[in-house]
């Protein structure tokens, strides 16, 4: 009897003196996650929502809001500056994801399957901090320097055509309603040209070198090792360098306030320096909130797409 109580006893201690219930993982990690969280609420969220409300209302920035519903949203829909702002941050879309895309592409195969192979890695490397110095550098001091080099009378870019026997192709870069968007189109490649060039050379370095090793013992030059080798192996790295650079392009804004301040004539303006100037130097508050709901409804949406179609390109390459 005694010795069946005391198991009993034993039993039971043993069912009560079970240690602390460790916390589910997913309760933990939503724990870590909780400051960042806040963060983007308080920063993104809570921001966003308060300006699409503006967006609702006739408002100068003092005073009380008119509520005016869509009137705004239905005064963009016809406003042509708006249209032509949102062209141009077309342009910007190719000069800062298209055209850095595939000449970092390219690049980044070249020195890494090229450059490093046949003058080390220490050029290698060295080449691509040069290509991607431009993205350290502020905008607003790349913007100077370039105002400097583009200027019409004195700049570097004029005085090198006239010595090089070539003064009739000087031209008002900038100042030009023709050139100025290609010209800041040209500014905005080499800033955002480093950036691609990196994530891809970093994609490089998980590609098999057995792959490349083989091809050319097949008798595979560089360019086609380039095609069927490079290509597929850093499709990840590819959609989300457009992606980031895509949304970088619809967003602009510090080059153009720099450079042109959306002039001449309006031949550089974009949807965000569009935004600030209704908003802080007409102080149409209400449009100007309209105008940055809008794009970033379009950023959000374009977002959306992106990762969905990355998504299904890499469940499509596991199938």
């Amino acid at each position: 009897m005694t010795v069946t109580v005391e198991k009993g006893a034993r039993a039971g201690t043993g069912h009560h003196s079970a240690g602390p219930r460790r916390p589910r993982p997913g309760t933990s990690y939503a724990l870590f996650l909780l400051p960042g969280a806040l963060a983007a609420l308080a920063v993104i969220v809570v921001p966003f929502l308060m300006n699409t409300a503006v967006s609702f209302t006739n408002w100068q920035g003092v005073g009380d809001p008119k509520w005016t519903g869509l009137t705004n949203y239905r005064d963009l829909l016809d406003d042509s500056e708006f249209w032509a702002s949102f062209r141009h941050s077309l342009f910007m879309v190719v000069a800062m994801a298209a055209v850095p895309t595939v000449v970092g592409l390219v690049l980044a195969a070249a020195l890494f399957d090229y450059v490093g192979k046949h003058f080390g890695s220490r050029v290698a490397a060295l080449l691509r901090a040069c290509f991607y110095l431009p993205q350290v550098l502020p905008i607003a001091v790349a913007g100077i320097v370039w105002s400097w080099i583009l200027a019409p009378d004195n700049g570097s870019l004029n005085t090198l055509l006239k010595a090089v026997g070539l003064g009739s192709w000087q031209q008002d870069w900038l100042g030009d309603p023709d050139l100025a968007l290609y010209s800041v189109m040209g500014v905005m490649v080499w800033v955002q040209l480093g950036f691609p060039l990196v994530v891809f050379m970093a994609g490089l370095q998980r590609v098999d070198p057995q792959l490349y090793e083989a091809a050319e013992l097949d008798g595979a030059g560089w360019w086609r090792r380039f095609w069927h080798i490079t290509l597929p192996q850093i499709r990840p790295e590819i959609y989300v360098v457009l992606t980031w650079c895509t949304i970088a392009a619809l967003k602009v804004f510090g080059a153009v306030y720099v450079l042109t301040k959306g002039g001449p004539g309006g031949a550089t303006d974009v949807p965000s320096y569009f935004s600030f100037t209704t908003f802080f130097e007409k102080t149409q508050v209400g449009y100007g909130a309209a105008i940055s709901t809008v794009l970033t409804v379009i950023i959000l949406a374009l977002s959306v797409v992106l990762l969905g179609l990355q998504t299904r390109a890499e469940e499509g390459d596991r199938a």
